[in-house]
């Protein structure tokens, strides 16, 4: 049989490089143009907010008001810093150009009257988020006489600042209200001491726009998780919550399980302590364990969970069924972690935390142009990490380097390229205790929350990850783009686990203990390229996606095990020797999975009115995939194939109000057949959501969802007793969820930011020949809250001093499936706190988390972390 280049993950690699690297210069033919440097000139008067300013741009400054020629721009540049965008108009005639500043909501705009874009691309600019805290930035020919610049703020409209430069012309410094505390206005900007360079590129007199977003805060408005373009989260007919980079510095997370519960609805399955191998989050009942992804694009090796997040920007958390983007996987939602970008600015920062049991780790952040023209960006994030635990004899270490570059070939044109390198070494931590002396009662009484029964290992688990991605954008035109996106993941966890049964004595003191290792290889090829284009049909305006992806993998592992080795006193624990590997095994194997999948997908989200908006999408999937033992001829499995559809529809009846209703789908690729023959269906998952988004005000925002969920054509054995001891399932059960979640992010008063939920989850078994159908899905709480507030003194000699505090809630859960009433997990409420104190660049933080010590059950047997400290200080330069 011939084998196509998609079905060579090398080759497949090779061109989808090829692409990243030449598609950008046959698609432009821009050069890397020189940098200029601007000098500050003082006395600029001030610009009151919505009051147009019409007058000569030298007049700011000389009161000339000549105007004899239409000013030609013939470049429009967007840099990002580290404080939000700079963009740059160059002309060789900014004396002549005459300015009128107006503002339309959360829109700054500036009419540039004697002007005129002669762009290379043509007469009209325009890009997406270019960084956090603006949405868009656009330049047209607003008339034969005009160029509109138009910028966009997520939140607010920007405040104004004016000044000139010899060399650059005149400059508009503009920040988001929040950042800097006052009402949107134009402000008198400080001279500056440097003296510029001289020019080196000629008398071309630029006019540059410095934006700066919204940093501060929790509230986001924007994101591209839930249609893969950049869309207000208003507009967006799913529920959507994102956990930003200033929650995730407040809160100190340091784990996917931290940041999880700031999202209703949504927690990690099992023990949300670094000890974790992996985090698999579970999302409205359900597990999302092939549901991460990194910047959009799936990796099933992905392991990035229960490391910190030294390189990650933000996290988004996307509910339901997501295969009408992202292909096949679980119907519970997708988390998004969305990496750290180049910056146009020199940006510099070090980071060192100490804390309890042994806890020590250093960050740096680096990033800056390597060009005059900061056409070509690189950042740098580097972390380590070693800690030791509660738990007994736990010790641990992380490392993670992740160099970013970007290239901005054109006005039209940008390539990214990325890489992390991720290593982990741990010992065996405490992944579960007996109920009796726990979560039951044991005449011997409790057990100690330090111990560790899983000790001594036979040797400590070392993974490594690295991975290598790139992510090519290109503009055809203002309304027209095209993104091309790869992603290559390799992880190799090289493990033994030792693991304890239950009592195996009547006075229930000693357990059994079995082991086991393995060394895995996994590889992850992604590839997905798309266009968005925005058009009108009448007065319909549609912003339309097509796209294409291709994921490939494979997975070989390795191991064995046995046991019972030895008996353990918990009581009275002294260990013995370790069990020694591949002498003492009692069973070993050695397989090799290999799976592939193509999707074709399209999505055109309609403006049928102002106030009404209407999304409709939907995906076709080939999935293919084979196993078994290494060494033989792999099991080919039968071709399986989807299709998921999507649609989902906005309401604004009045501006700050969204009412929304969506339907969405999923599925799962299954392998094997039943006794009679019948090849197993792919999984399906089915969703309806209702809900409300209110935006209280331009930096509170709120979110009511309402859904019902189900899962289908999963496996159960089969009822005939004969069939079933042979091993045969058929495709009969079901399972449902259904709830209500609530959140409110954002900031209250000036320095006072708050981020609350809360969700009800009622998840049963609704088909099963093995369950009972009634039972509740296990370790799904049906009540959760949280609630994290910050507040930051505003002036006065305290002026940078915060506080912060957290409330935790999880209700009752079942342990097991079946359930059983002796093993129910009880609620819980754990508390967390934090001091900050922040001047210029300088921020130091104490953060104290389960205040109170609580001792509970985070699942069956897993016992939640005692009360810790940790101190952080760090620099920016």
């Amino acid at each position: 049989m011939r084998s196509s280049i998609l079905q060579q993950p090398w080759l497949f690699f090779i061109f989808n490089l090829g692409i990243g690297i030449f598609a950008p210069l046959l698609l432009t033919q821009g050069a890397l143009a020189e940098s200029k440097q601007s000098q500050v000139i003082t006395e600029i008067p001030t610009v009151a907010n919505s009051q147009p300013l019409s007058t000569d741009a030298k007049d700011l400054l000389s009161q000339n008001t000549e105007n004899d020629l239409v000013v030609k721009i013939t470049q429009v540049k967007v840099n990002t810093t580290n404080k939000g965008i700079d963009v740059i108009l160059e002309t060789t005639a900014s004396e002549k150009l005459q300015i009128d500043i107006k503002s339309q909501g959360n829109n700054f705009i500036v009419d540039i009257k004697n002007a005129q874009l002669f762009l290379p691309s043509g007469n009209k600019f325009s890009q997406q988020q270019p960084a956090q805290g603006i949405t868009t930035v656009t330049a047209t020919n607003f008339d034969a006489n005009t160029i509109r610049l138009t910028v966009t703020g997520e939140t607010s409209l920007p405040v104004v600042e004016l000044y000139d430069s010899p060399r650059e012309g005149l400059v508009f410094a503009i920040a988001s209200a929040a950042a800097s505390g006052q009402q949107p206005q134009a402000q008198q900007k400080p001279p500056n001491q440097t003296q510029p360079e001289q020019s080196s590129a000629g008398n071309d007199q630029p006019i540059e726009l410095v934006v700066t977003g919204e940093q501060d805060g929790y509230r986001v408005s924007n994101t591209s998780v839930g249609t893969k373009t950049d869309t207000p989260l208003r507009d967006i007919p799913l529920s959507i919550q994102v956990v930003p980079r200033q929650l995730i510095e407040d809160q100190q997370i340091t784990n996917l399980g931290e940041a999880l519960r700031n999202v209703p609805g949504a927690r990690q399955s099992g023990n949300s302590s670094s000890r974790g191998l992996n985090a698999l989050p579970q999302i409205r009942g359900f597990l999302s364990q092939d549901n991460i992804t990194s910047n959009g694009l799936k990796n099933t090796n992905n392991i990035s969970g229960s490391f910190n997040f030294a390189n990650v920007e933000r996290i988004e958390v996307l509910k339901g069924p997501a295969s009408v983007l992202f292909g096949q996987g679980s119907l519970g939602g997708v988390v998004n972690l969305v990496t750290k970008k180049p910056l146009a600015e020199p940006y510099y920062f070090i980071e060192a935390s100490a804390g309890s049991y042994n806890y020590y780790r250093g960050a740096i952040d680096l990033s800056g142009p390597l060009n005059d023209s900061k056409t070509v960006l690189y950042r740098l994030n580097v972390a380590a990490q070693t800690t030791e635990s509660y738990v007994d004899f736990y010790n641990e270490q992380q490392y993670i380097v992740a160099p970013t570059l970007s290239w901005q070939i054109s006005d039209r044109t940008k390539l990214t390229l990325a890489s992390e390198y991720k290593e982990r070494s741990k010992d065996n931590g405490n992944f579960g205790l007996p109920y009796q002396g726990t979560l039951l009662p044991n005449p011997n009484g409790r057990l100690p929350r330090n111990l560790n029964p899983v000790w001594p290992d036979p040797k400590r688990t070392e993974i490594t990850e690295y991975g290598a991605s790139y992510e090519l954008e290109h503009s055809f035109s203002k309304d027209w783009q095209l993104h091309s996106s790869f992603l290559f993941s390799h992880v190799v966890p090289d493990r033994s686990v030792i693991s304890n049964g239950g009592f195996v004595d009547a006075d229930l003191r000693a357990v059994e203990r079995y082991y086991s290792y393995n060394l895995a290889t996994g590889n992850t090829y992604n590839s997905d390229t798309y266009t968005v284009g925005k058009f009108q049909t009448g007065s319909i305006g549609h912003q339309l996606l097509t796209g294409f992806n291709y994921q490939w993998e494979s997975y070989s592992e390795v191991g064995g095990g046995g046991g019972p080795f030895d008996q353990l006193d918990l009581y009275n624990p002294v260990y013995g020797q370790p069990p020694r590997l591949r002498v003492n095994d009692t069973y070993t194997y050695a397989t090799l999975s290999k799976s592939s999948s193509y999707g074709f997908y399209i999505q055109d989200q309609l403006t049928l009115a102002e106030n009404l908006k209407l999304v409709l999408g939907g995906r076709y999937d080939i999935a293919n995939s084979k196993g078994g033992n290494i060494g033989e001829e792999l099991t080919e499995s039968p071709q399986q194939e989807a299709f998921s559809p999507r649609v989902g529809i906005v309401y604004q009846p009045i501006e700050p109000i969204s009412l929304y209703a969506s339907y969405s789908s999923s599925f799962s690729p299954q392998g094997g057949q039943d006794f009679d023959g019948n090849l197993f269906q792919p999984e399906r998952g089915t969703q309806y959501e209702v809900g409300v988004k209110v935006d209280l005000n331009d930096k509170l925002s709120a979110t009511l969802a309402l859904y019902d969920l189900t899962k289908s054509n999963v496996l159960t054995s089969d009822p005939d007793l004969a069939r079933r001891a042979l091993g045969f399932y058929v495709q009969v059960g079901e399972q449902h969820s259904q709830g209500i979640e609530f959140d409110v992010t954002g900031e209250i008063l000036p320095g006072w930011n708050i981020i609350a939920n809360y969700a009800f989850t009622d998840s049963k078994i609704t088909k099963d020949n093995d369950y009972p159908v009634g039972d509740e899905l296990d370790n799904v709480p049906r009540h959760s809250a949280s609630l994290w507030t910050k507040y930051e003194i505003q002036s006065g000699s305290l002026q940078g001093l915060s506080f912060g505090v957290g409330v935790f809630y999880v209700g009752d859960k079942q342990a097991t499936l079946p359930n059983d009433s002796r093993y129910i997990l009880p609620s819980y409420v754990t508390t967390d706190a934090a001091i900050f104190y922040k001047r210029d660049r300088f921020r130091a933080a104490l953060n104290f988390k389960n205040l109170f010590d609580l001792y509970y059950f985070e699942s069956a047997g897993l016992i939640g972390d005692p009360f810790t400290v940790q101190g952080t200080v760090s620099w920016e330069f």
